[in-house]
């Protein structure tokens, strides 16, 4: 009987429910890549968007900490095969971590993405010599030089007989 008991206690205990291998790497996972906010709440100030018919579009909003964006698009040439194109024109603007406003203007279209503001990069400027190289190649090809025009004869000469002086 006491044999009985211990075996139904063990059998017991290997029926009980266990988390399988997947459970626990998810319960890991969450628990460790539960996102954590830490930041304040930002309100929004403004909010407007509005979605036409024909395919055009604006919206804009602000928050309370400053942020700002606000953009329009709409389709160019529409209906022209080979010369459609999304026109997208708009601007933001936040204030960086070290206090430094940034505003950012930018229009997209058939020749690309452009934005302007006054912290991107530049171009370093044109070195002289460059630009002097620049200047005549663009001077030359709006006045090409006449080329030379001799023309080439070749002189045929009569072999000489072999001599052995």
């Amino acid at each position: 009987m006491y044999l009985f008991i211990v075996a139904t206690l063990i059998a017991a205990a290997f029926a009980a429910p266990q988390q399988n291998y997947y459970q626990q790497q998810q319960q890991q996972h969450q628990q460790q890549y539960q996102p954590q906010y830490t930041g304040k709440f930002v309100p929004i100030v403004s909010e407007s968007n509005e979605i036409n018919p024909d395919g055009s579009f604006s919206y804009s909003y602000a928050t309370g900490d400053g942020q700002q964006a606000q953009a329009q698009g709409y389709l160019k040439n529409a209906g022209v095969k080979d010369q459609e194109a999304e026109v997208i024109q708009g601007s933001y603007s936040y204030t960086a971590p070290d206090g430094t406003p940034i505003t950012i203007t930018y229009v997209a279209d058939e020749n690309g993405f452009r934005a302007e503001g006054a912290h991107l990069p530049t171009p370093p400027p044109i070195p002289e010599a460059i630009q002097k190289s620049l200047a005549l190649i663009a001077q030359t090809q709006r006045n090409p030089q006449p080329q030379y025009q001799q023309q080439y004869q070749p002189q045929y000469h009569q072999p000489r007989p072999f001599s052995r002086f």
